[in-house]
């Protein structure tokens, strides 16, 4: 039965980190409306901040960011440059009567490790002497452990960073080799190892499912000897065959590639295995400990999703920095270039590096706030969240029956205005979510599967 849900609702689905999502920004959010936008910030509330840094050493081939390999430092050297001058410019635009404070940091790529030790602390200390980055304040950085030597790992702690994601993806070394991403257990807990004793305690890891020759038993097995290295939390992604988009995942043998059917079953068998080891589960795709802070912010319905996923952080602006970030402001979103050489030139000329995005509207803000309630609690009360926007939840009597229609298959269950997902359904939330997305029927995107 279960199964026969997953080939049905098996859809190209966005994962709604955003609302509306990127596929609809447009070049009517240009660099001047954006720094407009800066400019009108409320300096009593606390940034956050993304740093997208796009180099590796190589390319794995399951990847779906934007990224760029170079073994050489000239250029992620020439990157940091530019990057520092967007930091200068962006942040100046920000009201000069008041020092903005920041509650979250995250460096994401890309490989953050790819740069030199020294490098990141300068742009460390270019964000410290313009904003004030609070007490409690998450500090985290995306790691690809091959390349998080001690060196790098002594500089996180001499910045004040706090967290660390580590990519795992898959301990089989038959499954490494398909995906061009060969690590060894023990490089990564040695590398773990080091990040606790420079007390750097927050710990995320990545595992992956649907890459090429994996099986239940060998997803097991990389669960088990993950668990081991006692993470905070974990997150655990389906691979996305999208080799339109991204050329190098042609290099993936499709034939070793599982079926719909074997991807649930890794699915559920990850889910069951890191539930079986004392992990909760969190929205879509993470899982965490209970007494760990995005747990606590689920079970408090303080959770939160944003462009890096589940997240406790809480500020209503992020700003991004780097080619392809996307800043989501109170007015809008807006994604810079994500061609490095296009954003680089505009920013060492001085100007925005700004692409494109979309201002949002307050029919925008309601469903987005029905979506991320259903995406972070799996549930929602569509009246409550209409009447803190002043407007009859009967704007949405469609979308609530387009929901309920799918009571039948047990994946949710509907009472007035109230929409809770059930277990069964829980991995397909993008599913529900779907009904209240006005922009989806008119996307020009492929998405991912839903699971």
């Amino acid at each position: 039965m279960q199964l026969a849900l997953y080939e049905k609702y098996d859809l190209r689905l966005p994962r709604y980190t955003s609302y509306p999502t990127a596929p609809h920004f447009s070049a009517s959010v240009n660099g001047r409306v954006f720094e407009s936008w800066l400019g009108d910030l409320d300096p009593a509330q606390p940034l956050s901040l993304y740093l997208h840094i796009p180099w590796c050493r190589e390319m794995c081939w399951f990847c779906g960011c934007n990224t760029k390999i170079t073994k050489q430092y000239d250029p992620v050297g020439n990157f940091v440059v530019a990057l520092r001058a967007e930091i200068a410019s962006l942040l100046s635009k920000l009201d000069p009567a008041h020092r903005f404070k920041v509650s979250h940091i995250h460096f994401g790529g890309g490989s953050p490790t790819a740069l030199k030790p020294e490098d990141l602390r300068a742009i460390m200390a270019d964000l410290t002497d313009r904003i004030d980055i609070l007490d409690d304040a998450e500090v985290a950085l995306e790691m690809d452990p091959r390349t998080a030597t001690p060196e790098f790992i002594d500089a996180m702690a001499d910045c004040g960073f706090t967290r660390a994601s580590i990519g795992i993806q898959d301990f089989n070394p038959f499954v490494q080799r398909a995906v061009n991403r060969v690590q060894s257990f023990e490089l990564v807990e040695d590398v773990i190892a080091r990040l606790r004793a420079h007390k750097i305690s927050g710990i995320n890891v990545d595992l992956m499912y649907g890459l090429p020759f994996q099986t239940v038993d060998s997803i097991i097995e990389t669960v088990d000897q993950t668990v081991t290295l006692n993470p905070d939390r974990l997150s655990v992604f389906g691979y996305a065959h999208v080799p339109w988009m991204k050329k190098h995942q042609n290099l993936i043998p499709t034939e070793a590639l599982p079926d719909t059917a074997a991807r649930w079953a890794q699915y559920e068998a990850i889910q069951t295995q890191l539930t079986s080891h004392g992990y909760s589960a969190i929205g879509l795709d993470h899982f965490a400990r209970d007494d760990d802070a995005m747990a606590v912010a689920q079970k408090n319905g303080l959770l939160h999703r944003n462009f890096q996923g589940y997240t406790t952080d809480r500020a209503e602006a992020l700003i991004g920095f780097g080619p392809s970030a996307i800043s989501s402001l109170p007015q809008g979103y807006a994604q810079n270039d994500p061609a490095l050489a296009r954003w680089q030139r505009a920013v060492e000329a001085g100007e925005c590096g700004i692409e494109k995005g979309i201002a949002i509207s307050n029919e925008d803000r309601i469903r987005r706030d029905i979506i991320n309630e259903l995406m972070c609690n799996l549930t929602v009360d569509v009246a409550a969240i209409c009447a803190d926007h002043g407007i009859s939840a009967d704007r949405f009597t469609w979308e609530i029956e387009r929901v309920r229609a799918m009571t039948q298959d047990g994946i949710v269950e509907v009472n007035g205005t109230h929409i809770h997902l059930t277990e069964t359904g829980r991995p397909l939330v993008r599913a529900i979510c779907a009904a209240f997305d006005t922009y989806l029927d008119h996307a020009h995107g492929r998405h991912s599967q839903a699971v």
